[in-house]
């Protein structure tokens, strides 16, 4: 495994950090309110870094999501690049890729995801066509109210459905997150949408309504599995950014117990400081490395259902504490709403919330490695004379 960033990942993050670092100030994220930043979005469509993500790969869209999270900057990047342009991208047939991925590259189409799917959330009723119509409703989808196209799993058989926001029986109600992400309540009646990939018996064969729990996806190919790669894929980047959201409170920590002195001498000075210090960054260097080894794996081709798991548990659970050691190291100012390092804890909370709590990403990994393990026992065991 070999981490070191191609020349094209190192500059598309530097660009990227140019840009998030120049237009994502607190005092433009401060007007911005709830909504997206309809401008640094077009800065970043202008400057290719959407696009660029079809040849750097999932590793280098997590790294340019750290430098989103260090600056909190609020913009569909994660989601569009994740549910739009890596879905289609892996997934759609040759007409959806001709008709969609320029649209997602260069901004004038915004996607987000219904994920993950959840039992009797969505129905789809299919047609031998490809296309199908969709009912039910996902109480909270990230950025919805910004996008243009949603990725909808259906919640039996996780086939993966792409729909336009405008379609008829589509409706958006906006709702309110920890964090500003123009997130929204989907609601859909009798929608039309088209199916992106395979259907999920197709992969599995005619037993898969047995077979769709973890054990089910194990044995294909990314390729083969739609519904379970854009779901890695998601877990992964949002781990990226949850790097960068704690990488930049915690640098913000640091620069303030340097600045501020208590008792003759600055605050970063004190055993006490330096410790919460040391565990945080520790605690981000885990992040960052467990999301970059499950983007590695999923650009090598290689399954990385466990890595993304794994990445997603240390983002919600260390993401927390590292926010949480952000605000605390501030004092007093760390509760003062509009200051910088509270829009980081939001974040980090927000991305900790959406990854899923601790104990539940656990469990789901749990049961994918022991399925695993009785898995490769039963084929020793029948390979055994």
């Amino acid at each position: 495994m070999d981490f070191t960033p191609t020349p094209e990942q190192t500059a598309a993050r530097e660009l990227a950090a140019e840009i998030f670092g120049d237009l994502s100030t607190p005092e433009r994220l401060a007007d911005c309110g709830g909504g997206t930043d309809a401008e640094l979005w077009k800065a970043l469509c202008a400057a290719g870094l959407p696009g660029a993500v079809a040849e750097t790969g999932l590793l280098g869209l997590v790294l340019m999501l750290e430098e989103q999270g260090r600056t909190t900057a609020q913009v569909p990047f994660a989601a569009s690049c994740v549910y739009g342009l890596l879905a289609v991208g892996a997934h759609g047939d040759a007409d959806q890729r001709a008709r969609l991925l320029r649209a997602f590259q260069d901004g004038a189409a915004i996607a987000t995801g219904a994920f993950p799917a959840r039992p009797g959330g969505v129905r789809a009723a299919p047609s031998t066509d490809g296309t199908g119509r969709l009912t039910g409703s996902v109480p909270v989808v990230p950025w919805l109210c910004a996008a243009t196209h949603v990725l909808v799993p259906d919640g039996t058989t996780r086939t993966l459905w792409l729909l336009r926001t405008d379609a008829p029986g589509v409706r958006r109600d906006p709702v309110e997150t920890t964090a500003p992400w123009s997130a929204g309540r989907l609601t859909l009646d009798d929608a039309p949408a088209e199916r992106l990939g395979p259907d999920v018996a197709e992969c599995l064969g005619s037993d898969a309504s047995d077979r769709l729990g973890p054990d089910a996806a194990a044995p294909q190919p990314p390729a083969a599995r739609p519904y379970a790669d854009v779901l890695a894929t998601a877990r992964t980047a949002f781990a990226g950014l949850q790097a960068g959201v704690c990488a930049g409170s915690l640098a913000r920590a640091v620069s303030h117990t340097t600045r501020r002195e208590q008792f003759g001498r600055p605050l970063s000075t004190h055993q006490g400081v330096l410790l919460r210090a040391a565990d945080a960054y520790m605690d981000t260097e885990a992040i960052r490395l467990t999301a970059y080894e499950a983007a590695w794996r999923r650009d090598a081709g290689l399954d990385a259902g466990e890595q993304a798991l794994t990445a997603a548990w240390w983002a919600a659970e260390a993401g927390t504490r590292v926010v949480h050691t952000g605000q605390h190291l501030h004092g007093g100012i760390g509760a003062d709403l509009e200051h910088p390092v509270h829009r980081h804890f939001l974040w980090g909370r927000q991305l900790a919330g959406y990854l899923g709590s601790g104990a539940e990403v656990l469990e789901e990994l749990g049961q994918l490695l022991t399925t695993r393990e009785a898995r490769d026992l039963q084929n020793r065991q029948e390979a055994t004379p």
